[in-house]
C-alpha cells in the first residue's frame, strides 16, 4: 500500500509569497484558456515543482473563490506525480471558472499544462 503522505500536497510544494508569484510572472511564459491562465517558469535546482493559485474578487464572493481554489489545488495534487521537476507555475482562475464543473477545470488545466510542456 502506498504511503498516505505520497499523495498529499504539502505547503512546501506551493508558492507562498508575493515575490515568488512576481518571479513566475516576470520570468515565465503564459498560456491562456477559457477558464484558466497558466504562468510557467523553469527554476534551476529548485527541486520538485511548486504551484500557486490566484482567484481574484472578479470571480465572485469568498465562497466561490475558495471553492475554485480548492478544486484547483485538488487537480494539481492528483497530477503532481506527472509534473516535471524544477518548474514553478501559477494558475489564475478567470471569471468563467466560477461556474465551471470540476471536470471542465481539470480538462482545461491538463490541456494548458501539456501546451506548456510541464507534464511528463
Amino acid at each position: 500500500m502506498a504511503s498516505r503522505g505520497s499523495f498529499s500536497f504539502v505547503k512546501s510544494r506551493r508558492l507562498r509569497n508575493r515575490a515568488e508569484y512576481e518571479r513566475v510572472r516576470r520570468e515565465g511564459a503564459t498560456r491562456y484558456g477559457k477558464l484558466l491562465m497558466l504562468n510557467v517558469a523553469p527554476m534551476e535546482n529548485s527541486g520538485p515543482s511548486r504551484a500557486g493559485f490566484v482567484t481574484s474578487r472578479r470571480i465572485g464572493g469568498a465562497v466561490v473563490r475558495n471553492r475554485v481554489r480548492r478544486r484547483l489545488r485538488e487537480i494539481v495534487r492528483r497530477h503532481q506525480h506527472e509534473l516535471r521537476q524544477g518548474v514553478w507555475f501559477v494558475i489564475i482562475a478567470r471569471h468563467e471558472a466560477a461556474t465551471a464543473s470540476y471536470d471542465a477545470l481539470e480538462d482545461e488545466w491538463l490541456r494548458l499544462a501539456r501546451r506548456a510542456s510541464i507534464l511528463l
